[in-house]
């Protein structure tokens, strides 16, 4: 099978060597996606969880566009977290994009994200998953 990169336009940019996502077959792999805000990449990264969670979700949601997918694609997803006592805020925002039957989840408590980000997640998408 060919690994195809993607590279939306309009995406925040990647701050290291890797790509937005990749296809490989039927399914797209998401890079991790932090908060930060594609039409001003050097902002410093809001303070509230509520923000973040929605910076990094619209970004998602960015490459997944990209790709004629949408959350409902999406069948497995990633977050990590800095401090799990955001998990509640963090949840609030992340279920008003991603709609039932929910994709399978791993949340995790990890020490530091770049730029001092308190929330990333990452998801695998399948090109023929449509939730009914």
């Amino acid at each position: 099978m060919n690994k195809t990169p993607i590279s939306p336009a309009g995406a925040a940019p990647a701050i290291g060597p890797y790509s937005h996502a990749i296809r490989i077959g039927d399914f797209l792999f998401c890079s991790g996606q932090i908060p930060i805000d594609p039409s001003n990449p050097s902002a410093p990264v809001p303070a509230a969880i509520q923000d973040q969670t929605r910076i990094v979700l619209e970004n998602i949601q960015r490459i997944l566009k990209s790709e004629n997918l949408d959350f409902r694609h999406v069948v497995k997803s990633t977050v990590f977290l800095t401090n799990l006592g955001d998990f509640q805020a963090m949840n609030e925002l992340y279920s008003q994009y991603f709609v039932a039957p929910f994709p399978a989840r791993s949340t995790i408590q990890i020490a530091a994200l770049p730029r001092g980000a308190n929330v990333e997640i990452e998801v695998v998408a399948a090109y023929s998953a449509v939730a009914v």
